[in-house]
């Protein structure tokens, strides 16, 4: 069993890699696509959006409804893989600590 010296140490080295990791992701650009393409949008690991990129094909005004939704669909599509990305590097950090199952860090 882990004495609480070890425990805290621990704890405070795992703090120190999710900050890290936290820095990084914020900093890392996430690509997401629609429309086979036709519309992309960069982001980065905190949300913030960098890039819109539409096909010049789309530009027609009865379609603003549907470049309007593509949009919408790159923008889900990066923020869906920053934030994967995000768990799992979280929880792969976590199972290096030897904790029971189900046990959560008060942080």
């Amino acid at each position: 069993m882990m004495n609480i010296n070890e425990l805290m140490r621990k704890a405070q080295e795992m703090q120190q890699k999710m900050q890290e990791a936290q820095a990084a992701a914020a900093t890392k650009e996430y690509v997401g696509k629609s429309g086979g393409g036709l519309v992309s949008i960069s982001v980065l690991g905190d949300g913030s959006m960098q890039k819109i990129t539409i096909d010049s094909s789309l530009i027609k005004a009865d379609e603003k409804k549907i470049l309007e939704d593509l949009i919408v669909a790159a923008y889900n599509d990066a923020r869906a893989k920053s934030d994967k990305e995000s768990q799992d590097s979280m929880s792969g950090m976590m199972s290096g600590l030897g904790m029971p199952p189900g046990f959560k860090l008060p942080f």
